[in-house]
């Protein structure tokens, strides 16, 4: 039987993965952290990321509030992001999720 609150787009849970809930999304927020990030910075630190689907990820975040682009009219143009309230709220929520991977990690590796 389906449940239909979980495949309702009111429901919290299903907005917020979402939201965050893909390969690329949660890495580039633990990668930018509280600092300010020039793109060619995120392209060089996360591996295995196309330059196309870190510019899609970007816009997307941006779009749902997690950083903030800010252009500058310079040569060569500079672009650089930094996470928003929202963006920095989700930080101790990737630091719990690697806390509990932590966890059974270390479980596992006792059996």
């Amino acid at each position: 039987m389906r449940d239909e609150n979980f495949c309702n787009s009111n429901c919290p849970f299903t907005r917020a993965i979402g939201t965050i809930g893909n390969k690329w999304k949660p890495i580039i927020i633990n990668v930018m952290g509280s600092r300010t990030i020039r793109f060619g910075q995120l392209d060089a630190i996360i591996p295995h990321i196309t330059r196309k689907v870190l510019t899609e990820q970007l816009k997307e975040l941006e779009e749902d509030g997690l950083l903030e682009r800010m252009a500058y009219k310079e040569l060569p143009p500079r672009v650089e992001y930094k996470l928003t309230e929202k963006g920095l709220a989700f930080l101790p929520i990737l630091e719990a999720i690697k806390v509990w991977q932590s966890k059974f990690e270390i479980i596992s590796s006792q059996q």
